[in-house]
């Protein structure tokens, strides 16, 4: 079994070289080739070659206009005959737009998993992460093992759908936690509490979270270098909203964590990672 790789950010980068240490060889594609020849993989110059090369491709795009892009753009995967052929799509989608996706895939006969990641660097380069799944049955079944060797958690929702709607709604807690975490941070300090003592604490009392374990260390060394950035949690966040405005779901928790990172974004901070947010609290 061949595998291809698409979208060597910095979550993409750190799943494959998950799979490289769990012992399968990568083909890539990047819209730029310079950006990803250090990383020593195999590099085509286009989707449509990739998946003519591999039996099995992933995606790892910041976003569904991305994922569009690689499908439909001059040589995209649309463009190649994709019977016997598996699309992974790791990228948290829009929860419509991946529904064409699952059609355009079926279409050309292809399998398309929609699977997105739960978690950022430093699980991925573990193993760690969590992957929610829909799609076929027989093309999850065929592809688990595969799954298994990039994350620790895997889950099977089935209806188109469903695993997209389920990466947002992990997404409010995640960004709520951030929020959250931050603010008290900023509010211990006010109160002259180290730093270090007032996280050590929060992290066996009221803050005690996988958000806070993962981002303690960043915190401390106020180390904002992306591991899953204000631009990518305030995306989510956006699409959320919109996911209960078509449910008629009113979202009382949503909106002012959202906003905070749109202020992070707007003050050219939308590249550094989420839990950079403390800067708004601490100044």
């Amino acid at each position: 079994m061949s595998v291809g790789f698409i979208g060597l950010g910095n979550l993409g980068t750190a799943i494959a070289k998950r799979l490289t240490d769990m012992g399968e060889e990568l083909t890539v594609y990047n819209r730029t080739k310079s950006k990803v020849e250090h990383l020593g993989y195999p590099i085509v110059d286009s989707p449509k070659e990739l998946i003519e090369k591999c039996d099995i491709v992933f995606m790892c795009l910041f976003e569904s206009s991305a994922v569009e892009n690689i499908f439909k753009m001059e040589n995209g995967l649309l463009s190649a005959d994709l019977t016997g052929k598996t699309i992974i799509d790791l990228t948290t989608n829009h929860y419509e737009k991946v529904l064409e996706f699952h059609k355009l895939v079926d279409e050309k006969e292809g399998e398309y998993l929609e699977s997105p990641i739960f978690g950022s660097v430093a699980p991925a380069l573990q193993g760690l992460v969590t992957i929610v799944t829909a799609g076929k049955k027989e093309t999850f079944d065929a592809c688990k093992p595969l799954l298994e060797k990039i994350g620790k958690e895997i889950f099977y929702l089935k209806d188109e759908g469903k695993a997209s709607k389920m990466k947002l709604i992990n997404n409010l807690c995640l960004g709520s936690f951030m929020a959250t975490i931050a603010e008290c941070t900023a509010l211990g300090e006010a109160c002259d509490i180290e730093k270090s003592s007032l996280l050590e604490i929060l992290g066996v009392g009221g803050g005690q979270s996988l958000v806070l374990k993962a981002k303690t260390q960043k915190l401390l060394e106020e180390d904002f270098s992306a591991h899953f950035s204000n631009n990518a949690i305030y995306k989510d966040l956006h699409t959320l909203q919109d996911l209960a405005y078509s449910l008629n779901q009113p979202l009382f928790t949503a909106s002012v964590p959202k906003e905070l990172f749109g202020k992070m974004k707007k003050d050219g901070k939308g590249e550094e990672d989420f839990c950079s947010i403390y800067q708004l609290f601490k100044d």
